[in-house]
């Protein structure tokens, strides 16, 4: 599913802050912003820009500069991060609806293009972002998973499931493929050429990636997080790299495999899954306590130092239900 970095919703609630006279928290979905008081009331059509989403440089976001000013290259622009304001969690940007340069809208509505937004992406550091040789292949999904909050809608029909629960890490986003004889390597958007000084090739060469997968006679490809140095100021102190995986894709099928046979093959094969923390969870009653219990320590925290996890990921068996639960904790620590 394509990530709507800014969209036309309803407010679902607004409710005061204890000791703040010029501002209140709106509800919308399942995510809780700062407004300014009396700005909107429940029920109001508007524009919600979640947070990652970088918005360009106009008179009408320049009240960001303060706060959120960055530059991707030499684009500059504001980027909207997870903050606290007189202690109440704010993550993301409610706009009027009038910002739009029409009348006419539909609810659920991508006006990111239409506003001139995009996602802000980190830069990345040259030994893994390699040399282009293509864009992502058209027969795999790209590794985005849904966060639970723009799912809020269908969490009660969700609460009946159990789930799978694993970690997920803080770390570059790989894929790797078998099909039709030929070996791939992948980014998070690109497929990457062969080189000596990429690491994702490195990696693959060093786990016979390749031979393992053409081993496992079918069109196939697994995704997985790579860690360790270089990689996201390697929280967990790892020497070298590792590569935890969390997704298999059967190619020919055009579906993942579920998750007792993804950890099954993924084990058979002598390669390494993501941490499993729990393969019987049953969901609380709100999103609210979910997202209580995605902080926490990671279980690959180095020796002597605890690492706040980056969040969960949580699946039905069949992978019917599976999105991700992003800790709080480690979004208001980040850079």
């Amino acid at each position: 599913m394509e990530r709507k970095l800014a969209s036309v919703v309803v407010i679902d609630d607004i409710a005061p802050i204890p000791g703040a006279d010029m501002i209140e928290v709106a509800t919308v979905k399942g995510w809780k912003l700062v407004i300014r008081k009396n700005e909107f009331k429940p029920g109001d059509h508007a524009v919600y820009c979640e947070i990652d989403a970088f918005l360009p440089v106009t008179p009408a976001f320049e009240f960001l500069r303060k706060s959120s000013y960055r530059k991707i290259g030499e684009t500059e622009g504001f980027r909207l991060k997870t903050m606290k304001l007189r202690g109440q969690l704010s993550q993301g940007l409610l706009l009027p609806i009038n910002i739009l340069t029409t009348n006419v809208y539909e609810l659920g509505e991508d006006v990111a293009a239409q506003l001139q937004i995009v996602k802000y992406e980190a830069p990345i550091p040259a030994a893994l972002a390699g040399i282009m040789k293509g864009g992502f292949p058209s027969f795999i999904p790209k590794t985005d998973e849904e966060r639970i909050q723009n799912l809020s809608a269908f969490y009660d029909t969700y609460l009946s499931h159990t789930c799978f629960v694993t970690e997920k890490l803080d770390g570059s986003s790989v894929t790797y493929y078998h099909y039709n004889g030929e070996f791939g390597v992948c980014s998070r958007n690109l497929e990457l050429t062969d080189t000596p000084e990429n690491t994702l090739w490195r990696v693959a060469k060093k786990l016979d990636i390749a031979g393992k997968l053409a081993a496992m006679g079918k069109n196939i490809a697994l995704q997985g997080e790579m860690i360790g140095e270089g990689i996201q100021g390697n929280p967990y102190a790892l020497h070298g790299q590792a590569i935890y995986f969390f997704n298999a894709f059967n190619i020919d099928t055009q579906e993942y495999l579920s998750m007792p046979d993804f950890l099954a093959l993924i084990s058979n094969s002598g390669l390494q899954h993501v941490p499993v923390l729990e393969t019987a969870f049953h969901l609380p009653a709100t999103i609210d306590a979910l997202l209580v219990q995605a902080e926490g320590a990671s279980v690959l925290s180095p020796v002597h130092r605890k690492v706040e996890r980056e969040g969960l990921v949580i699946r039905s068996a069949d992978r019917r239900i599976s999105f991700k639960v992003i800790s709080n904790k480690f979004l208001l620590e980040e850079r």
